[in-house]
């Protein structure tokens, strides 16, 4: 493994693991992406996935927003997509101006999986997002540490088959319903992916992974456990196996999937994110003090004007604490046209409000 400087800030790890914190770190889902104007320019030159694919580009869009809010975020996420693995896969993704993620070819029928590459070799075909790692590790000298993720395999499935978003995701779930086994073959080759393309990242120097099932509260509770729940869990277990001693915090985001909370909380992983539907009182009922908790600010909370920011904040720290277990985020990605001045009124009330809860307690 490479060497690299020595951590300034190691908040958010604490966090993970359990220990007490002077106040609750921070970072936003998204945080180096649409939002800054930087970003913007950078795209007006370069396509989204030339960005990805380009370490030195992927280091300065990832250090963004560490440069401009200097001092107040805990952590860097690398700048990468979910949908880098379906790549990996042999399925092409464009990402089209004011549409998003397009798949010329999707996977229509399930003799569809025959046409992918099922023995991907993540160092070749993902290597750029290792070096895009390993780099900005080196250029964050230490301020903060850096994020892994990628995407859960029912959400990858999904876009796979979609072609896309989707409102009613009603082809990826016909798949479910007319096509079971044939559905948990194509999970299970997604999930071999990603869990090599985790211990990837890990070994490259992330410090912190969070897995995304964005579409996992489309799902019944049912289907959940058989769609979803499995193959998270697996790679929970299989990347804090084979990594041992070297294995890192892990964080699972289900959005909507409010009535799997429990579950979640058994199935090996360090932090659980939260979307703005889950009252804090409830999640910390359910999960008692065995992981730590992320989120849970709603996005468009953004959009309403400083005061209205700063009591919500408040609001939030009271509710899930700020010296333990507990990680400051938003419910789900941070929208392309929020005020990157809201950010900042966001990130000093974290700061200024859970320094002084924690006087207080």
């Amino acid at each position: 493994m490479a060497e690299f400087p020595p951590l300034k800030n190691d908040l958010i790890l604490r966090a993970a693991r359990g220990e007490k914190t002077e106040r609750a770190p921070v970072w936003i889902m998204r945080q180096a992406g649409r939002y800054l104007p930087e970003f913007r320019e950078m795209r007006e030159k370069y396509d989204f996935f030339t960005i990805c694919r380009t370490p030195e580009l992927a280091t300065l869009v990832t250090l963004q927003p560490i440069n401009r809010y200097e001092g107040l975020f805990d952590a860097a996420i690398i700048f990468s997509d979910i949908l880098v693995i379906p790549q990996a896969l042999g399925l092409v993704v464009e990402m089209l101006p004011g549409k998003g993620p397009h798949f010329p070819s999707p996977l229509v029928v399930p003799t569809d999986i025959d046409k992918l590459n099922h023995n991907v070799d993540v160092n070749k075909e993902l290597g750029y997002v290792f070096d895009a790692i390993t780099m900005t590790r080196k250029a964050l000298e230490g301020r903060v540490p850096l994020l892994g993720f990628i995407g859960a395999p029912w959400t990858l499935m999904a876009y796979m088959i979609e072609g896309g978003g989707s409102n009613t995701l009603s082809k990826a779930k016909t798949w479910l319903f007319k096509y079971p086994e044939e559905s948990k073959r194509l999970l299970q080759i997604i999930t071999d992916v990603a869990v090599n393309f985790l211990i990837g990242q890990i070994k490259a120097g992330a410090q912190m992974v969070q897995i995304f099932e964005s579409w996992g509260g489309e799902l019944s509770p049912h289907d959940f456990k058989l769609f979803s729940l499995p193959y998270i869990k697996e790679i929970a277990d299989k990347v804090k196996k084979q990594l041992k001693d070297d294995a890192v915090p892990m964080t699972i985001f289900c959005k909507g999937s409010w009535y799997a909370l429990e579950s979640l909380t058994e199935i090996g992983y360090d932090t659980i994110s939260l979307d703005w539907t889950i009252d804090p009182t409830y999640a910390k009922s359910i999960t008692k003090g065995r992981v730590t908790l992320q989120g849970n600010m709603d996005p468009n909370v953004l959009y309403g004007g400083d005061e209205t920011i700063r009591s919500t904040v408040k609001t939030m720290l009271e509710a899930f604490g700020t010296n333990e277990r507990y990680i400051v985020n938003l419910g789900h990605g941070i929208l392309p046209t929020v005020d990157p001045e809201a950010v900042r009124v966001f990130l000093e009330t974290v700061h200024s409000v859970g320094l002084e809860l924690n006087k207080k307690n």
